[in-house]
């Protein structure tokens, strides 16, 4: 039996501080036994029993919050407990309990007073929003609770509020009557636009059984059959190792929801890799953050995003898998001739056959975790419910495990003269319910930061909505473009960046869209879906732009290259972030429905620019580019995002004479050096 078949015999690491052993011990199977218990539940609401909307996300927040107290200790991970902090926790999970428990006990009551709200309700209410922004500090970090804060500050701030002075210190724009406790507290837990608002519903069904999956396909062994299988195939090219790092983070990154665990699980093989091939450290490092980072604007899962702009825009999550291929498969497009252009420019070669895994035996070994996979994509093309959908492709995994096991055992182990005893199979029965927990767990885990960032970005959503400040800020972001949509488009990218800093990507959309949204669409005259996609592609920037690259810095620990040479190198990378949404814009057709003669132009000629500009960002293609062809290309470029087919056309002239030198130029050096010799 293979070694990615074969099951685990340990839980998945965590570092417990302080108490001593049997403490920690304790701990570990408490957050197991609650980790698994939420993905149990959230299996069951999946595909045996669907809940009513508060029942399932307050059921789902209550888990979530107790896993996040007792993973992440109120004084940090490298600190003892004591008895302050056990002190300090046990109150927040007993806050966590109350806050999902007031509302599954006392629903129907809660909602005979809707708008009456009783002291109690106000009481846990308040309660409630200070565990969830506590546990968001624990999970997500400081900056989400600090803007989590400030929105209900904000709230309370005008001569109406609790906080009138607070409203003196307000720019005129920003101004509103404040409001007070009743209300806010009414807006945030009793209500549906608060914490138990559209992201956190997003999160406890869509998000959580996709992430469940993503831990399946993980625990399994599929990321390195997927890492095999990339090798496999451009691994003999060259730069083989980087378009591989390229291929296995797009196929990854789709299913794993963070750019982050993206670089640290592929980059891990992957990097290494790369600089034994020549590539500088800080290259290796920075083309496996972009490459990573691609992976959350990749389907099916599109790091919970496809089930946010779905729900956000009204449009089945089947159509936001089909229209995000395109952008996708040009993104990537990029970074693979980035990796294409340095390995020619370096004169790279590729890895030697005896070196690399054969497609023959990866495919024999790991097989099955297609046909998971495979269910999943005809079942959403199907049109199922996509929370029904994740439950089916769950089962399916564990059914071709215990499929695999039972087809080795019967035919495969007689076969090979090897002899099955009972003790045997009990082994194997208890390895296999070893790694069912380990999945389960890991999924619960996988799903605490995104459901804790949803919460709070509840918070901010349900803010925005009752003081008006998404209007305003549309107003104010009309006022400092001057109408033009290149600005508003770069104001959006630089909020985005800043937000980016201290928020997550998926946290980092929900908070824009509703600030931008409105001004993109109601003045700008861009399509909803594309207001949104773009929205979402520019969230991704901080992963990738210095000075906060965090997905930068992950290769950078890896690659031993310094954190920021890397992020540069990476936000060099992943240009396609920046470009392609405003292709989107103003080639509106490759996303909202066109003529397939249409959408194939479009497609092309966007990866031909892209491909153009990469080659003029290095100043090598065939070989190297003198300053005025790379001068040209850029005019080009500009040429092909104009909406107009004959400035189009003459782009895509400019750029195809310009490249055509450049080949022509490279043979006549081949043609020189041949006589030379």
């Amino acid at each position: 039996m293979s070694e990615s078949a074969k099951p685990a015999a340990t839980a998945p690491e965590v570092t417990v501080p302080g108490g001593g052993a049997i403490q920690a011990r304790s701990i570990l199977w408490l957050i197991t036994l609650v980790a698994v218990g939420l993905s149990l539940f959230q299996l069951y609401s999946a595909g045996i029993q669907p809940l009513g909307l508060f029942y399932q996300r307050s059921i789902h927040l209550m888990l979530i919050m107790v896993l996040a107290f007792l993973i992440f200790p109120v004084f940090g991970p490298h600190r003892k407990r004591g008895v302050l902090g056990w002190t300090i926790d046990c109150l927040f999970l007993a806050g966590a309990l109350l806050t999902g428990g007031y509302l599954v006990i006392y629903l129907d009551e809660i909602f005979r007073r809707a708008g009456f709200w009783s002291q109690t309700d106000i009481i846990v209410g308040c309660i409630a929003t200070l565990t969830v922004l506590e546990a968001s500090r624990r999970a997500v970090g400081l900056g989400m609770t600090i803007i989590g804060a400030v929105a209900i500050l904000y709230a309370f701030a005008g001569p109406r509020g609790e906080l009138p002075w607070l409203g003196q210190w307000l720019p005129g724009i920003l101004e509103h009557r404040g409001y007070n406790i009743d209300r806010v507290v009414g807006q945030l837990y009793l209500g549906q636009e608060g914490i138990f608002g559209l992201p956190l519903g997003v999160a406890a069904t869509y998000i959580f059984i996709f992430v469940l999956f993503g831990a399946f396909l993980e625990i399994t062994g599929a990321g390195k059959f997927f890492i095999d299988l990339a090798y496999a195939a451009t691994g003999r090219q060259r730069g083989g190792p980087a378009k591989a790092a390229v291929i296995a983070s797009a196929g990854m990154g789709s299913i794993s929801g963070s750019a982050i665990a993206n670089v640290v699980t592929t980059g891990a093989f992957t990097i290494p890799l790369m600089k034994r091939l020549g590539y500088k450290p800080k290259q290796a490092g920075g083309i496996e953050a972009a490459a990573s980072t691609g992976g959350q604007i990749t389907p099916p899962l599109m790091g919970a995003g496809a089930f946010l702009i779905a729900e956000y825009t009204n449009t089945p999550y089947i159509e936001i898998v089909k229209i995000s291929i395109l952008p996708a498969i040009m993104y990537f497009a990029t970074v693979y001739l980035f990796v294409h252009i340095i390995a020619l420019k370096q004169g790279m070669q590729g890895m030697a056959k005896s070196e690399l895994p054969q497609v023959r035996e990866v495919m024999k070994e790991g097989w099955h975790f297609l046909l998971p996979l495979g269910v999943l994509v005809w079942l959403l093309v199907m049109h199922m419910s996509p929370m029904r959908v994740g439950f089916y492709a769950v089962v399916t995994m564990l059914a071709v495990a215990v499929l695999r096991y039972a087809i080795w055992f019967l035919f495969v182990a007689p076969r090979q003269g090897e002899k099955v005893t009972l003790a045997r199979v009990g082994s194997v029965v208890w390895a296999g319910w070893v790694k069912l927990v380990q999945g389960l767990e890991l999924g619960a885990r996988n799903a605490v930061a995104v459901s804790m960032a949803c919460a709070v970005a509840g918070i901010i959503v349900g803010i925005v909505g009752l003081t008006g400040l998404g209007l305003k800020f549309s107003a104010m972001m009309l006022a400092f473009s001057g109408g033009n949509i290149v600005l508003a488009l770069i104001l959006v990218l630089l909020a985005s960046l800043v937000l980016g800093m201290g928020l997550p990507v998926t946290a980092s959309y929900i908070v824009l869209i509703v600030l931008v949204g409105p001004a993109l669409t109601a003045e700008f005259g861009i399509p909803l879906l594309i207001a949104h996609l773009v929205v979402f592609w520019y969230s991704q920037d901080s992963n990738v732009t210095p000075p906060i690259a965090l997905a930068g810095f992950a290769g950078a620990a890896i690659a031993g290259s310094r954190p920021m040479e890397t992020g540069f190198q990476a936000w060099k990378f992943a240009k396609g972030l920046y470009l392609i949404p405003l292709f989107m814009v103003f080639n509106p057709e490759i996303i909202v429905g066109a003529p397939w003669a249409v959408v194939a132009w479009n497609g092309l000629i966007a990866i031909l620019a892209l491909g153009a500009f990469a080659a003029a960002l290095e100043g090598y293609l065939f070989t190297r580019m003198s300053w005025l062809p790379r001068i040209a290309i850029a005019g080009a470029i500009v040429a092909v995002f104009w909406p107009n087919f004959l400035v189009e056309a003459a782009g895509v002239a400019v750029m195809v004479l310009a490249i055509g030198a450049n080949w022509l130029a490279s043979r006549r050096e081949g043609a020189l050096s041949s006589r030379s010799r």
